[in-house]
């Protein structure tokens, strides 16, 4: 071990050091992996005059697709709106080769809809906060 390192620890990130850990991981993970097979993938809702009221962003990679974000305007909520972009997102992401589609909610987001829609809680991670879960949940794809 080296002992001539100095340790230091932040309530935040330096920016810089912060650049220096993301590109050292960057630059690692590109050579374990082919990232450049790691294409984005967006679905939107929107109404007659093109004001996006919804949404569903996330990536394909292989035979996998990450759903990262969900969000329906409140109006429109309840209404089957973020069901149809889910679906949607993997109606695509299916016609890219994926097979298995998987996602991350917190118990306070949507986790129902998921579950309606076929998903499955693989992880349970509690312990944020009274009554908070985060969610890993897998679906797979026809």
């Amino acid at each position: 071990m080296n002992t001539s390192l100095v340790f230091s620890c932040h309530d935040d990130v330096p920016a810089e050091a912060g650049d220096v850990v993301d590109q050292g991981l960057g630059d690692a993970n590109a050579a374990a992996a082919p990232l450049h097979e790691v294409r984005p993938l967006s679905c939107f809702a929107r109404t007659p005059s093109g004001d996006v009221v919804g949404g569903a962003v996330g990536r394909t990679w292989g035979a996998c697709c990450e759903l990262q974000q969900l969000w329906v305007a409140p109006a429109h909520r309840r209404q089957g709106v973020g069901a149809r972009l889910v679906r949607l997102f993997e109606s695509q992401s299916a016609a890219r080769g994926c097979r298995l589609a998987y996602l991350e909610t917190w118990s306070f987001q949507a986790p129902s809809l998921y579950r309606a829609l076929g998903y499955e809680v693989r992880c349970t991670i509690e312990g944020f906060g009274p009554g908070l879960a985060k969610f890993t949940m897998l679906h797979p794809l026809a």
